[in-house]
């Protein structure tokens, strides 16, 4: 069993920078793919990005190519998302999901763990 926890949302305006991030534990995080998703009200949950454990290959939803940066520290069990440029249209709750197989999953129902999302809201 994984356990994840989200931190570091908040509100800011656009133009802004938030930094999330998502802690880990309950088991080893070796060899899980991490990933960020969001959702705003009234829509499904979309991919933002993943990050595959061995090589750290990186993979981003074209929404945020450019803006975002996804991270990990494998030896701290953490997963970062720097998120710059912020728009109005980024406002959704943020989750971060952990898959114990395969990389550059970009589907919520290839990820097993959920953390409980934060909360991240962009002012115009």
């Amino acid at each position: 069993q994984v356990q994840l926890v989200e931190s570091g949302g908040g509100l800011v305006q656009a133009g802004g920078s938030l930094r999330l991030s998502c802690a880990a534990s309950g088991r080893a995080f070796t060899g899980y793919t991490m990933g960020w998703f969001r959702q705003a009200p009234g829509k499904e949950r979309e991919f933002v990005a993943t990050i595959s454990w061995s090589y750290g290959n990186t993979y981003y939803a074209d929404s945020v190519k450019g803006r975002c940066t996804i991270s990990r520290d494998n030896a701290k069990n953490l997963m970062y998302l720097q998120m710059n440029s912020l728009k109005p249209e980024d406002t959704a709750v943020y989750y971060c999901a952990a898959a114990n197989t395969g990389w550059g999953l970009r589907n919520p129902g290839e990820y097993r763990y959920w953390g409980q999302g934060t909360q991240v809201t962009v002012s115009s």
